[in-house]
């Protein structure tokens, strides 16, 4: 696993969060709009049904995405610690005495 596979992950997060918010905000905007008649509203609803579409396309894809990475993490970190338990073993205590060491300093 490389080094830039945290911020890829992160990214990715970032981005689905802000599809969602896209797509909230225009399903605000569509429903705000729902009672109003005229050519304009029309055109301007149709374009919002069809960037909503857009993003909801975009979310799936960018969600699939992060599962893929996602699972592809934790099958690197699965086969990491099978292969090497004593050293898995060795960071996770070394991480515990750490935390319990700062935890310690605070109480």
């Amino acid at each position: 696993m490389s080094n830039d596979s945290p911020t890829l992950l992160q990214t990715q997060e970032r981005l689905v969060s802000a599809i969602r918010s896209e797509i909230s905000d225009a399903e605000e905007t569509l429903s705000a709009t729902a009672d109003q008649a005229g050519e304009k509203m029309a055109r301007l609803r149709s374009r919002i049904e069809n960037r909503l579409r857009e993003a909801k396309f975009r979310l799936i894809d960018a969600e699939e995405a992060l599962l893929a990475r996602t699972r592809e993490a934790a099958h690197a970190a699965d086969h990491y610690v099978h292969e090497s338990p004593w050293t898995s073993i060795g960071v996770a205590a070394g991480v515990g005495v750490v935390v319990g060491l700062l935890l310690g300093r605070r109480l």
